[in-house]
């Protein structure tokens, strides 16, 4: 096989990991996928496990943030140490979030790809996450509304990239992070949807 689609494949199969749901099983017993939005990210985590154990659902929330993070951002840093070219860490970079929001381990279904994309993103735009993060922290804090506070940090993000790399050193496009954006927007349009109706969910 390919030395760059054995790459991919990598990136896509530990994208596909639901570490959400492997830690509510393993420390609360509890099956994410069927309660709250059925996502394996953090945020349903954290709203799920409260209704079981708030005390730990916290702690499992945090976990799962670092673990979606690390499964992402490893293989990459690793394939840099090799000298893999930018446009195939970038490349390695959409399929890990890919991997996370169309798991193939879960029929298909997944996260929302927030965790995950921001750390592949910090492995090449660490400026612009630190911006994202910024908005991400003030919106949540100020609204209590973690859908919003996702949504209002890729937004930063994006124009952050645009004004601070506009020409994306090694590929000249914009294209793999709009590819990202693109599908974290997919992922939320029932928040979406019940953010325009005033229906969302807080997160305290």
């Amino acid at each position: 096989m390919n030395e760059n689609l054995m790459l991919y494949l990598i990136a896509y199969l530990l994208g596909g990991v639901p570490f959400g749901l492997i830690f509510g099983k393993i420390f609360a017993k509890v099956d994410i996928t069927t309660e709250g939005s059925g996502s394996i990210g953090a945020t349903n985590v954290l709203r799920v496990l409260k209704q079981h154990d708030p005390k730990l659902a916290k702690k499992i929330a945090i976990l799962t943030v670092i673990f979606d993070v690390l499964k992402g951002v490893a293989p990459i840093l690793i394939a840099r140490a090799f000298d893999v070219s930018q446009s195939v860490l970038w490349g390695m970079a959409v399929l890990s979030v890919v991997g996370h929001c169309f798991s193939p381990f879960l029929k298909f279904e997944g996260g929302k790809g927030v965790a995950t994309g921001a750390g592949v993103i910090a492995c090449f735009l660490p400026l612009e996450i630190a911006i994202a993060l910024l908005a991400w922290f003030l919106i949540g804090k100020i609204l209590k509304i973690s859908s919003l506070a996702s949504l209002g940090a890729l937004a930063a993000l994006i124009i952050a990239s645009f004004i601070l790399h506009p020409e994306m050193n090694g590929i000249h496009s914009h294209a793999p992070l709009l590819i990202i954006a693109f599908l974290v927007v997919y992922k939320h349009l029932p928040n979406i949807k019940r953010l325009l109706s005033g229906t969302e969910q807080k997160v305290i």
